[in-house]
């Protein structure tokens, strides 16, 4: 699928969510400031606020329609299940929807509308990774940290501008809309202050639910040597347009992990187990970037949690392939290798191997790989392209 023609949803609200960690006391939800916290099954009466909610409530019944939102019943309910677990009271109001976008964020509208893009899902390594992100949002929700943003926003400038190119971007195929997503995002993003507070408040559910503290932290740390080890300036100017991370903030971060206390749970198999239908789509996606350098990392990292996942050895052997560095040819095949030993690999693995003998003048070698991933898969779509290859 070519994802320059990919729709994403909720330009508007795709704020970050890695900030500045609070060094506050944890703090129930009911708070000491009476209306400190939106109420559970809260509806706006009138005002700004409602109208606000009604641009994103046509925006939800859009995305509801939309061709890349994930249907997978198992991972939708997952991710439900996490997120009533971190704040039961207001699992009612809130909507949970997968986005197929091979890109790291999250987002929260006022109205109870949350996205999960996929390339987060491949991300995170374990249950309290997903709960540290989910958590943080709701912070930002809880707080109606959006509201606040969307009157500042109004007040300074036409906030017309900034809501019709929101709505423009509702529609446009993401790859070709970066420039313009982050300059968005950027005029919406959360201050300092509101930052700090959803990560004080995600951080307190997450803890309270049972998970690992430390998982804040170690979010920060992948996915700041992901787009540190990233060659694209592109994908590096989105990053940090709309999630601004300075690195002394991985400090702060850490010590708030270690001052909440406790070991906690991480859930790494269940969260391996609950989106194992999804993954082979995850792997494709962020293989189709073609953005090496940085896939590589995120695969490496995944491959030290699960080193007998074939898939994810295949995936490695990929993106070698295809950026076809001095050495990535041996270094390819070493990971399909690794690949046929796990026993997991997919059929596909023998096809890569094929193409890589029959590029180096092996033909015999690629013969017999080809007749191996034909035998795996009978009924390959791409049979009579391999047998014109050979005959070439």
């Amino acid at each position: 699928m070519t994802f320059s023609r990919r729709r994403f949803g909720c330009a508007l609200c795709a704020m970050g969510w890695l900030a500045l960690a609070g060094e506050t006391s944890a703090q129930n939800l009911q708070g000491a400031e009476p209306g400190r916290y939106l109420a559970p099954g809260y509806q706006p009466a009138e005002g700004d606020e409602k109208g606000l909610w009604a641009l994103m409530d046509r925006h939800e019944r859009e995305l509801k329609g939309s061709r890349f939102v994930v249907r997978d019943p198992a991972a939708n309910a997952y991710l439900r299940e996490v997120l009533c677990r971190l704040a039961e009271r207001y699992c009612a109001d809130v909507r949970v929807y997968v986005v197929r976008t091979p890109l790291f964020n999250a987002s929260m509208a006022p109205n109870g509308m949350m996205e999960v893009w996929t390339g987060l899902l491949l991300r995170c390594r374990d249950e309290a990774q997903l709960a540290t992100i989910i958590g943080h949002e709701l912070g930002h929700y809880l707080r109606r940290h959006t509201l606040e943003r969307w009157r500042d926003v109004r007040a300074k400038a036409d906030f017309g501008i900034f809501l019709g190119m929101g709505l423009a971007l509702a529609g446009a195929g993401w790859a070709g809309s970066l420039a313009q997503f982050a300059l968005l995002a950027s005029a919406f993003a959360f201050s300092r202050d509101q930052e700090r507070e959803a990560d004080e408040i995600g951080l307190n559910l997450m803890a309270d639910a049972g998970y690992a503290p430390a998982a804040t932290a170690e979010v920060w740390e992948q996915l700041l040597a992901e787009y540190q080890g990233s060659s694209a300036a592109r994908d590096q100017s989105f990053l940090f347009a709309t999630h601004p991370l300075p690195e002394e903030r991985l400090d702060t971060l850490r010590k708030s992990a270690v001052a909440r206390g406790g070991d906690g749970e991480r859930g790494r198999a269940r969260y391996r187990e609950r989106l194992a239908a999804l993954r082979p789509t995850l792997v494709a996606d962020e293989i189709g970037l073609r953005q090496y350098g940085r896939s590589l990392i995120v695969f490496e990292k995944l491959l030290a949690d699960a080193p007998d996942d074939g898939g994810l050895w295949f995936a490695k052997g990929e993106v070698l392939r295809l950026r076809g560095d001095a050495g990535d040819v041996e270094l390819a095949l070493a990971a399909y290798a690794q690949a046929v030993a796990t026993g997991g690999a997919p059929p596909e693995t023998w096809r890569s191997i094929g193409l890589v003998e029959l590029k180096a003048g092996a033909r015999d070698r690629a013969e017999k790989a080809f007749d191996a991933y034909l035998e795996a898969k009978p009924g390959a779509a791409d049979r009579e392209m391999l047998k014109a290859l050979l005959s070439q």
